[in-house]
């Protein structure tokens, strides 16, 4: 998951030079939620085999299930990419990549508040090291307000969404598979974002886009979101969300590796310390605490 979604930045930089980022992202929604559904009706066929609980679980959805479905697709998904995708379009990458940095403490934090998951004191030193390393990484180069104030509340309002969105479907996948949760969600929310974003849609030139960027957005349905966002929710089921989450501060490192590779953008010595202090401060939560399985109400 790590490397995909960090690879993903250096494809999107490419692919937004010709497709405006709320069209892509629209397009990328329709083809995952395609893809997720699909690979629902057949885990559901298949279902007398030995299929993963990862997959396919048998519970029946009740009421509460519906409404859960309904409000996670409309906050993590339609509410998340339209607040992300906007927000990065109008703010530095610097900005962007420290403040979504900020999304393990706050995962961390609404779920101790809300007794989820109990945080041991070297979890909490693992996400203030690896912050650290995002700060060291790009924090020094951010300059918040002026141009970039209306970008950096978007980024803002989307580390919510996807907080919320990350804890609240813990009661969904722990009665279904992270493959119908995020699935279903992603429809759900796919339908008021393409709405939203239909105007911009409509009014591209989509016969000026080259084979590149046609087949960046494929891979980037495919692979960011119908293969990431399974494996997040999978770790969320397994592992808690306050552990998982801490991941996402690996993309950045991921993220500038590639872009080295790829782009040539160079690695200097404060980058690499950053990092080191980064994957420390991952090593940490690792080891501060034991997964704990997600209790299951009806």
């Amino acid at each position: 998951m790590v490397v995909i979604w960090g690879v993903n930045y250096s494809v999107l930089k490419q692919a937004f030079t010709e497709i405006p980022p709320q069209p892509f992202n629209a397009l990328r929604l329709m083809l995952a939620s395609s893809v997720f559904l699909i690979a629902i009706r057949i885990a559901r066929g298949r279902r007398a085999g030995a299929l993963s609980s990862v997959f396919y679980t048998p519970n029946q959805l009740t009421t509460r299930d519906r409404w859960d479905l309904l409000w996670l697709g409309l906050v993590g998904h339609a509410g998340y990419q339209f607040f992300f995708v906007g927000g990065v379009a109008a703010t530095s990458v610097s900005n962007g990549a420290l403040l979504i940095g900020c999304t393990p403490i706050v995962v961390a934090v609404v779920s101790a508040l809300m007794g989820r998951e109990r945080i041991a004191p070297l979890h909490w030193l693992g996400v203030a090291i690896s912050l650290s390393g995002i700060y060291i990484v790009i924090g020094h180069e951010a300059s918040f307000g002026g141009a970039t104030l209306r970008g950096d509340l978007l980024i803002m309002a989307s580390v919510g969404c996807w907080t919320a969105y990350t804890i609240g479907a813990s009661r969904l996948i722990a009665r279904h598979s992270p493959l119908y949760v995020t699935g279903m969600t992603m429809a759900i929310g796919g339908i008021p974002y393409v709405a939203l974003t239909l105007s911009q849609f409509v009014a591209e030139d989509w016969s000026d886009v080259s084979v590149f960027s046609w087949v960046s957005l494929v891979l980037s349905a495919l692979l960011a979101l119908n293969v990431a966002y399974l494996i997040w929710y999978t770790g969320v089921q397994r592992l808690g969300a306050a552990r998982t989450s801490i991941y996402s501060n690996l993309v950045p490192i991921v993220a500038m590796s590639f872009a080295w590779l790829w782009l040539g953008e160079p690695i200097t010595q404060t980058k690499f310390l950053g990092a080191v202090a980064v994957m420390t401060g991952v090593l940490l939560t690792r080891l501060g605490r034991r997964p704990q399985v997600v209790p299951c109400e009806e």
